[in-house]
């Protein structure tokens, strides 16, 4: 390993792997479906803090392992939070630092979504630069599903995408979405069949390998100045809503319904 080029972190939840200028992060909890837990969720800041600054590759490219791309929030984790709300704050740290540091990133950051994309999950899809959908995939932000506040980027990036009359449809309803019609409605870029995905995505990536990398990395950063500024000026009310809305009867009702394979029961607070 050159003295330039650090050795890769070693996470639990994410492997990271270099294939030439190339940084491959894959949410590695295949038998969960990739659902997001307090381990995956601080990893992945850190995991992406690291690919920010990595000298050893100039495009990423974000994927899940197994069949999902990420199911959203792992059920016990979730429970756990809804019965000690305290623990919310620093998550709610955490999944800010998430949606920064990804804007933050200079490089070309890639998705290839290999399967379901569901709240944070969907978030961490729509927050990088180019989407590759595999069909038969699905995306979606059901916060309000659960009794949530959709305050961790999904109220940033989804009218970005999409439109403000969409995104209001989208996240109001927790309604998720097919790769094709993700696709045709500008949410993902591209929905192509699941034997094609890793073609698509390497034939995309090589190309990006071979521009004029200053100038691709400029461009970006430009593109992503207003993402920033709208970043900086939703995440901290975002998270403060989400925050409380951990703490509401609604919330606890949604989880124990889950668990129990019902239909919640909704009171409005």
């Amino acid at each position: 390993m050159s003295d330039n080029v650090p050795p890769l972190p070693e996470f639990g939840t994410i492997l990271l792997a270099r294939e030439g200028r190339l940084l491959r992060l894959t949410l590695n909890r295949p038998d969960a479906m990739n659902a997001v837990n307090l381990q995956l969720h601080d990893e992945l800041s850190e995991a992406l803090w690291f690919a920010q600054g990595d000298p050893g590759s100039d495009v990423i490219v974000i994927t899940g392992a197994g069949r999902a791309f990420s199911a959203g929030g792992d059920l016990d984790h979730i429970e756990n939070s809804a019965r000690n709300p305290h623990l919310f704050d620093h998550e709610a740290r955490i999944a800010k630092r998430i949606v920064l540091t990804l804007l933050d990133i200079d490089k070309p950051v890639v998705c290839r979504l290999n399967g379901h994309a569901v709240g944070l999950g969907a978030t961490l899809a729509l927050l990088c630069d180019v989407i590759f959908a595999a069909e038969g995939a699905k995306i979606g932000d059901p916060h309000v599903g659960i009794g949530l506040v959709a305050g961790d980027g999904g109220a940033v990036i989804w009218a970005q995408r999409i439109g403000l009359t969409r995104a209001k449809e989208f996240l109001l309803t927790g309604d998720l979405l097919t790769a094709s019609k993700a696709a045709e409605i500008g949410l993902v870029n591209h929905c192509v069949p699941a034997d094609e995905l890793d073609a698509k995505v390497d034939a995309f990536c090589a190309r990006l390998l071979g521009g004029a990398m200053m100038a691709i990395r400029a461009t970006k950063v430009l593109t992503n100045l207003e993402l920033k500024r709208l970043a900086t000026a939703v995440m901290d009310a975002g998270i403060a809503y989400e925050s409380v809305s951990v703490r509401s009867a609604d919330h606890l009702e949604a989880v124990l319904a889950l668990k129990e394979k019902r239909a919640p029961k909704f009171i409005g607070r």
